[in-house]
């Protein structure tokens, strides 16, 4: 079972993919519509990469346990058949006791299948690993 802020909301025949993705990530890390992935979604970023929605879900509940004011800015959403495209920015506060705030902007794309579950999730972020390991030490 979930834990209350991984619960997912039912889709409804009035929700596109698009709508749910846009409130998932105005809700991100909290509420977010699991049911709109695969059981064996593949997820990459710059810092890793795996398959299953039970590890996307832990990697959720990862960021939730160590990280502060998680926000997730939606900039862009575009569908083109079956590939999904958003642009956004990442921004959250780092345990460190300076308390840095970090922000990483990117874009993901998105591929779904025939019944319309995401399958594969890639994010590219617009900056390298060290320049987010910079940002904690700049004021």
């Amino acid at each position: 079972m979930l834990p209350p802020t991984m619960e997912s909301p039912k889709m409804t025949s009035e929700d596109s993919i698009l709508t749910i993705l846009q409130r998932d990530y105005a809700n991100f890390p909290r509420q977010q519509t699991l049911s709109i992935y695969d059981a064996d979604v593949y997820f990459q970023d710059p810092l890793t990469q795996f398959r299953g929605l039970a590890r996307y879900e832990k990697m959720i509940q990862f960021l939730v346990r160590w990280f502060q004011a998680i926000d997730l800015q939606l900039h862009d959403i575009a569908r083109v058949d079956q590939e999904i495209t958003t642009r956004w920015t990442l921004s959250w506060t780092s345990p460190l006791p300076w308390k840095p705030r970090i922000a990483i902007s990117g874009r993901s794309e998105l591929t779904l299948n025939e019944a319309g579950l995401i399958i594969s999730h890639i994010d590219y972020w617009d900056c390298s690993r060290w320049d987010v390991v910079k940002q904690h030490f700049q004021r």
